[in-house]
This record gives structure tokens, sequence and C-alpha cells, in this order.
């Protein structure tokens, strides 16, 4: 049983009669009269009709009426876009003339535009955590599109609710912590490079932990490039040359990650390398760590017969001299897009069209097949190298997931067997070469880098990212980035990119000098704590730890900076006594109380 403060001057606010005027006779406005003369706390509502996305579905003029005879509204109105500049200056004015000391906003989404509105509250000199959110485009308009009447009432519901908790919100302030100049980045392909120079050239400390004895990754095993087909060592080897005399970037090669602990601004690692272990302390982390190739074994005749190989392997042959190739068949998608790697790789047909335009290159009468299921040639370069390709004759046939094709042999692949999915019948291919194209998969210390940086993996193995289009370059947990290949296949100029957007991302904390943590945080009611510690051992982000009172007893203390508000150790608590600002018990059963009293 939850042990709650008790309700006391808010025990109006959950009264059902005096949110419905159920009791009759006129009571719940005698009630409102009576309150608004006694309590201070003065309410604005403001929604949204965020163009027909809201307003072509909820009738807003409604919902703002209703809102009026909420208790404690003192001003309600209704904005085409709330979230525009007229609609914030609107919000601002309306707080000063009205005195409003909580507002409700009801619009869209709060993960995109709850900061602004906080921001236009606090300019307007009112704490920023006197503001609640509700969301009634995707909690509503959206999911009930054709249903108005019925949307609309649970809109107005939705803003009850809002109003509810609003009232018993409470001025919070944000945490502030230093953070160290300093950075690590694990991997050194050209991604972590990317990313370790540009921090260092800004003039930030850069450590770089790489598990190979060389750096360079991926690249090193390559002969050209797509689609300018340049040769790889070109672009590689400068940028290993810069990261290897850079002052401010300490290489630690061969090493591997053994610990990670703290929190954005004062991470402590622990490498272990050759001689023994080496221990820093950094401000944020950059992961860079790649991918790995798929290695075809029993697919395709690969290690059965030796002239089926990778595109890694046919890399290495072109570099040192490949004899020239007369008939070669190309086999794409191979481990990838079936049910036990359901993804595409994205990078590998861009692959098979650079191998092969290769070969046909080093011999223009040799006939050289692509088998694909599909290509997946994107963008206006890429789909440019695929019809050139195809000008230089190398050929393209589709082959479906039910019939793939048969490498078939003695000693050696001799032919290739596949039916054509457009025309419908089987092609006997003869071959002196076959190609295997291979997927990249997540490598196999992920699960141990994500161990220790306590962040997720998606469910294809490679690293989640906070938010796909929001923060494509960031994990949930604060001062830890991703880049390239590592956070899911990508090429070699989109891993430049993303290396980019994350140092860039990871050197603004360094240099404010401070990170702040947002005040929804856990605190922990020290007459309710027993020490049981079962809010530690919830706890995703290690946040919290038992501190002994002057008394002896053992209590919950929370870091703030740590805290990321996630609330499971509000649930596990078994008498109440974790609470998180901004979410408390008691303003979450305020909510579902008036929700409930219709």
């Amino acid at each position: 049983m939850w042990l709650l403060p008790e309700p006391s001057r808010h025990s109006r606010f959950c009264d059902p009669g005096f949110w419905s005027g159920s009791e009759g006779g006129g009571v719940a406005v005698e009630r409102i009269e009576e309150v608004s003369t006694l309590k201070e706390t003065r309410i604005g509502v403001f929604v949204c009709h965020c163009g027909t996305n809201i307003g072509g579905v909820v009738d807003v003029p409604a919902v703002v009426e209703y809102a009026r005879a909420l208790p404690y509204v003192a001003h309600a109105e209704d904005n085409l876009y709330s979230c525009s500049e007229e609609g914030l200056s609107s919000l601002k004015q309306s707080i000063r003339e009205h005195h409003l000391n909580r507002v409700v906003v009801a619009s869209c989404t709060p993960r995109t535009h709850e900061r602004l509105f906080r921001n236009a509250c606090e300019e307007a000199g009112l704490n920023r955590y006197l503001f609640e959110f509700v969301n009634i485009r995707e909690h509503c308009s959206w999911i009930h599109s054709r249903e108005a009447e019925k949307a609309t009432e649970k809109a107005q519901r939705l803003v009850k609710m809002g109003v509810a908790k609003a009232y018993l919100l409470e001025p919070q302030q944000e945490t502030e912590s230093e953070v160290i100049p300093a950075v690590l980045v694990i991997g050194g392909g050209i991604a972590g490079m990317t990313a370790a120079l540009n921090l260092a050239c800004q003039g930030f400390q850069v450590h770089l932990v790489e598990k190979e004895t060389q750096l360079g990754g991926r690249l090193l095993d390559l002969n050209r490039l797509c689609p300018t087909d340049g040769e790889a060592k070109g672009l590689i080897e400068p940028v290993i040359r810069e990261v290897q005399g850079h002052e401010r970037i300490t290489l630690h090669m061969p090493a591997t990650i053994k610990g990670v602990s703290g929190y954005v601004g004062q991470f402590q690692v622990t490498v272990a390398v050759e001689d023994g272990e080496r221990l820093f302390d950094v401000g944020v982390v950059i992961v860079a760590t790649g991918a790995d190739v798929l290695q075809p074994v029993g697919l395709y005749g690969y290690g059965r017969f030796p002239n089926v190989l990778t595109q890694l392997e046919l890399e290495e042959h072109l570099e040192r001299g490949l004899a020239e190739v007369g008939r070669a068949v190309f086999i794409n998608c191979v481990g990838s897009r079936i049910p036990e790697r359901p993804y595409c790789s994205r990078v590998c047909c861009m692959t098979s069209l650079k191998n092969a335009t290769q070969l046909k290159e080093r011999n223009p009468k040799a006939r050289i097949y692509v088998l694909h299921r599909d290509l997946l040639t994107y963008g206006v370069e890429y789909e440019r190298y695929y019809r050139q390709a195809m000008e230089a004759g190398v050929r393209f046939l589709r082959y479906d997931l039910q019939h793939p094709p048969q490498v078939v042999g003695d000693g050696r692949a001799e032919a290739v067997v596949v039916r054509d999915a457009l025309r419908g019948r089987e092609l006997h291919l003869p071959v002196d070469l076959v190609v295997l194209t291979t997927p990249l998969i997540p490598r196999q210390d992920n699960e141990t880098i994500s161990h220790f940086l306590k962040v997720p993996i998606g469910e294809s193995g490679f690293f989640l990212e906070a938010h796909i289009k929001l923060r494509p370059v960031e994990f949930a947990t604060d001062g830890i980035y991703v880049c390239g290949a590592a956070r899911w296949p990508a090429d070699i100029s989109e891993s430049i990119s993303q290396a980019y957007a994350a140092s860039s991302k990871a050197s603004i904390p360094m240099r404010t000098g401070m990170v702040t943590a947002e005040a929804i945080t856990a605190f922990c009611d020290l007459a309710l704590c027993m020490g049981c510690g079962t809010c530690i051992v919830t706890c995703p982000f290690n946040a919290i730890e038992l501190q002994a009172l002057e008394d002896g007893r053992q209590v919950a203390s929370v870091n703030l900076v740590q805290c990321k508000g996630c609330g499971s150790c509000v649930a596990a608590c078994p008498n109440g006594a974790m609470q998180q600002r901004g979410f408390t018990d008691q303003q979450v059963l305020r909510m579902l109380e008036v929700c409930v009293s219709g």
C-alpha cells in the first residue's frame, strides 16, 4: 500500500463534485468562487489548432470554453499555432496581463515543443517547471480522426487532467555540474578519427582507444571507393598521419575498454593495454566502433570452392593485381534480408557495382552478372554509378528469396544456376569467379560496451540512438554519442558526416563547461525511507546510493545529474519514499481521480 502525503489543502481538487457539479444545486460553481478568493493559484490554458492536425478533428473552441470553467483557470484561449512567434508572444503577454502562475498548453508532442514553451514561460518571469504539457494531437486527434465528437470529449478530459496536475506543480531548480574538457573516442576507423580530429582541432584533449594494432578500420581492407573510384589509401593514410601527429590526441592501442563509470561531464575510464591499465577522466564519450562483415561460411560454396570469394577478399585480390576474369557472377544479399538477419545493409549494392565495374574495366569482353533481389542505389551519385555500370556491360538479374541461386561445380565453382524473376525461367551461367556480397553486422563487443556505458542496443545488434530524426547521433544517456557503422550500416561519406555531427554535439557541453540536469529527477522522503536498497537495484543509471544520516539510519541519496527521471525507483519503492519531481504520486493520482470523475 502506498503511503501518500495527506491531501490537506488539495482535497477539494480531487472531489468529483468539485469538478462535475454532480452534487447538484450549483454546488460546483459556489466552490469555484469560494476557492478562487482564497487561493493565489491562477492557471492559464492555451489550446492549439496545430493547423488542421488538431483543429480539423477536435472542436478547439469548445475545449477552450470547457477549460474556462475549470477551477483556478484565470485565462483560456486558442491559437492557430501555439509554437509560432505569434503564439509564444500571446502566451507571454497573457502570463503578464492575467498574473498567471501556472500554464497548461494543449497541443502536439512535448518531445519537440515542451522546451520551447518552458522557455517562453521563463522569459515571462514564470518558473519553467510551473508548466504542464497536454498532448491532444498524438493522444487524441490523430488516433480519433474519425470520431470528432469523442475526440473533443477526450481533449476536454485531458485538459482537465493537465489543469489538476498544474495546480499541484511546484517551482523547481535545475542542477548544474562541471564538465571535464576531454573526450573518449572508442574506435580508430574513419568515423572515430574524424571525430577525434575535429575535437582536437577545437582545443579539447582526446583519448582515442583502438583495439587493433593499426588505425584505419575497415578502409584498410578496401581497394577503391565508390562513386569516385579513388584509392582507399589516398583517403585513409593522410587521416592516420594527422591523428598520430596531433598533440592533443592520446592514442591507446591496442587497447580495450575495461570500465566506464560516472555521468555526463565526469566519466572515469579504465583502459586495458598490453602493459597494464590506464585510468583517465573525460567529460563526454563518442562510440565509433564500426561494424564487422559477415563471413558466409556454408553459403553458396564459400569455404568449399576456392573461386568463391567475398567482396572484401576480392578487394584484396584487385589491389594485388588480379588476373583477368572472363566470367564472374556477383550474388547480392548473401546472409541479409532473411529471417535471421532481416535488415538491409545499404552499402552492399554499391560495393557490388564498384567491383563488377572494376572487373569489366580490366577485361571489357568479360561477362559479368550481378544477381540481386533489389538494388539500393540511393541518391543522385549512386544512381548515376548504377547507370554507368549498365552502360559498361554489367548484366543485372533479379532473383527472389524463394528461389535463391545455386553454385554448382566439382572441386571449384563452375556455374551458377538462377531463376530469373523477370522472365520466369531458369538460367545456367558458367563462371570463373563467384563473389558473395555479405552485410555489415554488429561487432561482438557491442554488448560489452553497451554494458559499460549503459546505452541501448537495437534488435539488430547495432547501437540505438535516442531518436532517429531528432537525436540521430546521441544516446538517451547524456554525454554519450554515436557515429558511423556502430549505429547502423553506413558508407564512408555518411560515417564522416555523422562523425562531424557527433563531435559537434559532444563539443557543446565541453565548450560551455557546464551541464544542466532537467528538474524531473527522483528524490527521497527521508522520513519514509527504510534503506532497503530496492531503488538502487532498480535504477538503470546507477544514480542512487545509500547514505548514512547522523542518527545512523541508511537512506537513499540521488545523484541529480546522473538521474534521468525514468521513474523506475518510484515504481519499485515499497513504501512510497521515492518520488519524482513533476510526477509525484500525489500529482499523478489527482490526474487519475479527475479523469474518472467525468
